[in-house]
């Protein structure tokens, strides 16, 4: 645009036109948004920490009390070490994360993630848009975990659970005695924290159906919508693979299909 073609003023009213006709994803902000509650982490790793490194009895009580989704969940889908009823499963659960890298990995997460206000901000935006974009779409709750580099996103009854372990960049030390791939590192960045609670999330709710039959091309473009959706209400272009790019060209041809219809959408033959 040659701004020699406009006065100051006029100027000024082009800009104001501009932003007022690109405000698809311009949204009140939390306080303003009908006294919605924003989303925000809950630090369940601090209880787990604190038990696992002093055997603090009163930190367990209140994992059980505060957390009984959340330490089920983790005791018995992500370490698998027993049933949470077992008499034992305490003592079992400490002794788990007594190993000397286990030890090392619950400090450098406390270090790392002593605070977490942009990945909060990031949470709420994107859910906030979520939101706005498909009616009654259930808000989970999410909760950071020390998964002992088990699963890095684990979704369970509406909740999102964060195992920070997963996340504490490419260049962490211990992952190299895991064998990693240069591409499995690359997505342990803190930055693909909030991505991933997306994609995971989306994937729990509108899932592809009959995906054991599905070709793969379907699978793929699957995915690659979910990852859309999540470069979307992120507003940045995290994920960038061929198949996101053919749903962002699908998109553009068809300007009036909303993102709730994308989501639904289970046919993928004209993508």
């Amino acid at each position: 645009m040659n701004k020699s073609k406009f006065s100051g003023t006029h100027a000024l009213l082009f800009v104001m036109l501009l932003l007022l006709c690109g405000c698809e994803w311009k949204l009140r902000s939390t306080e303003e948004d009908d006294g919605r509650s924003p989303i925000e982490v809950q630090r369940y790793d601090r209880l787990q920490s604190l038990y696992l490194q002093t055997g603090d009895f009163s930190a367990l009580q209140q994992m059980n009390t505060s957390y009984p989704m959340e330490t089920r969940t983790l005791i018995e889908n992500v370490l698998q070490i027993g049933p949470v009823d077992d008499p034992e499963i305490n003592n079992k659960f400490l002794r788990f994360y007594q190993d000397t890298t286990l030890q090392a990995v619950i400090t450098d997460v406390a270090a790392t993630y002593a605070k977490m206000d942009d990945v909060n901000k990031d949470l709420d935006m994107a859910f906030l848009r979520l939101e706005k974009a498909v009616p009654g779409f259930p808000v989970p709750t999410v909760y950071a975990q020390i998964g002992a580099f088990a699963q890095s996103i684990v979704i369970g009854n509406q909740s999102i659970g964060i195992s920070l372990d997963k996340y504490l960049g490419a260049a962490y030390p211990l992952y190299q005695r895991y064998g990693y791939t240069a591409q499995q590192l690359q997505m342990m960045e803190r930055e693909y924290i909030v991505p991933d609670c997306i994609t995971f999330y989306l994937l729990s709710l509108y899932p592809l159906h009959d995906f054991e039959t599905r070709p793969q091309m379907d699978r793929d473009l699957h995915m690659g919508k979910v990852m859309w959706v999540a470069n979307k209400v992120l507003s940045r272009q995290v994920f960038k693979s061929e198949y996101v790019k053919r749903i962002d060209r699908y998109m553009r041809r068809h300007p009036s299909f909303g993102l709730e219809q994308l989501l639904k959408m289970d046919d993928y033959k004209g993508v």
